[in-house]
């Protein structure tokens, strides 16, 4: 009661400051990495002065963590509150024309706005599965409805994408129509333009993507700004993952490659809903939250973890080249850019590189500028935070992972929460407890090198107080840690992994 009492008085203050019922924008880059802010990294090789803003401005949490290490399983986790290896994807991430991977009746966040009068959209890459209108396996009915999006899940509104911009039908949907006249199958391409061979709409072309996507979440702060309606957008942006196509206005604009100049539109996006926001006169009513869904996916070539054979879509490397360079090499040598920091791995891992993310909230009055939270969170906890500043009640058994943070926001008061869990692309577990990180494979987990398969013998336990670069394995200094950390991960897990699994 006095944790409930507490939470609504803290929740009453920051809206009092703002207003009874805050708008809130959740934007999700794909593919970023803690090293491309300057605001976390100072020496990175791409400016990015809106994200900068948005740091001075708000909160920056310098340990806040995806639920995964790709796609899929952390945009599950946001949406829904819970992890998502308690569903039936248990690795890897979906397809374009995967069918739905939320459940029916599954509480989202959406449903936690919608249940407070606001209004709802989603513009981006879902990449939750959705159930398309198909003529034949791979074959769009463009004349069909799409079952089970974001509509079935508590969006009002939809316009985006599928899946990620390399994965085919290459078309917009809009709420729950195929946006597209006619298709055509386009052939594959390679890095860093890298796209499957697939199903493209003739009105869609990958470069514009992004600017059609802001377009429409522009539109839509303006139309809910001056109709006075209170509104939640989920923002996830196909940017800066593969393809690396940024709009033509923005090539060349870093000086370090596509990646860096896709970087730079990313920032740039933001830096326009922002404007949308304080144009509108709604700026001190607005809380605006940004992260990524993983770390960057650029390998770091000179880190001794990096494999000696890049994926098959990758430049070989010759003489010292990288990324800036040579464009079609994915990757850069540290000197020219380290888009994960000085964290050891990148998407995928397990390593701080996999799932180590930007994590920004802006809002102007009730979030002090400049806050710099080093308290360990996770993407999981967006729901439940945004459920307490809305004094808005969690049906019981929904958004089981979710804790809120909105203490950390306010910087006052308790915070509790259990460890937070990091998943690889392979099905491993990271546990997180204060200083440290318990690691239970013996290897990266996912793209890294040395690989591993989950639950490989000997596991890992890296001190973060003094090793954040997960370089000397203390394991066997702290048997009695390690078994206590095991024991508290398979707790966690429960039963979850012995349930159906959709790979």
């Amino acid at each position: 009661m006095k944790r409930l009492l507490f939470l609504t008085a803290l929740a009453l203050s920051l809206g009092a400051v703002a207003a009874t019922r805050p708008n809130v924008i959740v934007i999700l880059a794909d593919d970023m990495g803690s090293g491309d802010v300057r605001a976390l990294n100072p020496a990175s090789a791409i400016p990015t002065p809106n994200l900068d803003r948005l740091s001075a401005e708000g909160a920056t949490f310098t340990d806040a963590h995806s639920g995964s290490a790709v796609c899929t399983p952390t945009r599950y986790g946001l949406v829904t509150g819970r992890y998502c290896w308690r569903s039936p994807l248990k690795k890897g991430v979906l397809n374009g024309y995967s069918a739905h991977l939320i459940e029916p009746d599954r509480f989202t966040i959406a449903d936690l706005f919608k249940a407070k009068g606001y209004t709802t959209a989603c513009f981006g890459k879902w990449h939750l599965g959705m159930d398309l209108p198909l003529q034949d396996k791979d074959k769009l009915d463009l004349g069909g409805t799409v079952e089970n999006g974001p509509l079935a899940n508590g969006f009002d509104r939809f316009y985006g994408i599928a899946a990620s911009l390399d994965f085919p039908p290459y078309v917009f949907i809009r709420d729950d129509k195929i946006d597209a006249t006619a298709v055509k199958k386009t052939p594959g391409r390679m890095f860093p333009d890298y796209l499957r061979a697939g199903e493209t709409g003739t009105n869609f072309k990958h470069e514009n993507v992004q600017d059609q996507l802001l377009a429409e979440t522009v539109g839509f702060i303006r139309e809910q700004a001056q109709a006075k309606n209170p509104f939640f957008i989920y923002l996830p942006l196909p940017s800066p993952h593969k393809p690396v196509l940024p709009a033509e206005r923005f090539q060349g604009t870093s000086g370090v490659g596509p990646y860096g100049d896709y970087v730079i539109q990313t920032d740039w996006t933001v830096g326009e809903v922002m404007k949308a926001v304080r144009d509108c006169g709604i700026d001190d009513d607005t809380m605006i939250v940004y992260t990524s869904d993983n770390g960057s996916f650029m390998f770091l070539l000179d880190a001794p973890e990096c494999p000696n054979k890049l994926p098959a879509d990758s430049g070989n490397p010759k003489n010292g080249s990288d990324h800036k360079t040579d464009p079609t090499i994915q990757g850069f040598n540290a000197a020219s850019h380290r888009p994960n920091l000085n964290f050891r791995g990148t998407k995928a891992d397990i390593y701080e590189g996999g799932h180590r993310v930007p994590f920004l909230v802006r809002f102007p009055g009730a979030v002090e500028g400049g806050r710099r939270v080093s308290t360990t969170v996770s993407l999981v906890d967006i729901l439940a935070t945004c459920a307490d500043l809305l004094g808005a009640e969690v049906p019981q058994g929904a958004a089981e992972d979710s804790f809120s943070f909105l203490p950390l926001l306010a910087g006052e008061g308790p915070y509790e929460r259990a460890p937070v869990i990091a998943h690889s692309v392979n099905g491993s577990f990271a546990l997180y407890s204060k200083q440290w990180k318990f690691i239970a494979t013996k290897g990266s987990g996912g793209r890294t090198m040395p690989r591993s398969m989950p639950f490989e013998k000997p596991y890992q336990l890296y001190d973060r107080s003094n090793d954040v670069e997960e370089r000397n394995n203390v394991i066997d200094a702290h048997p009695e840690l390690v078994q206590q950390f095991e024991k508290e991960l398979m707790v966690v897990i429960g039963d979850s992994l012995q349930q159906p699994s959709s790979k």
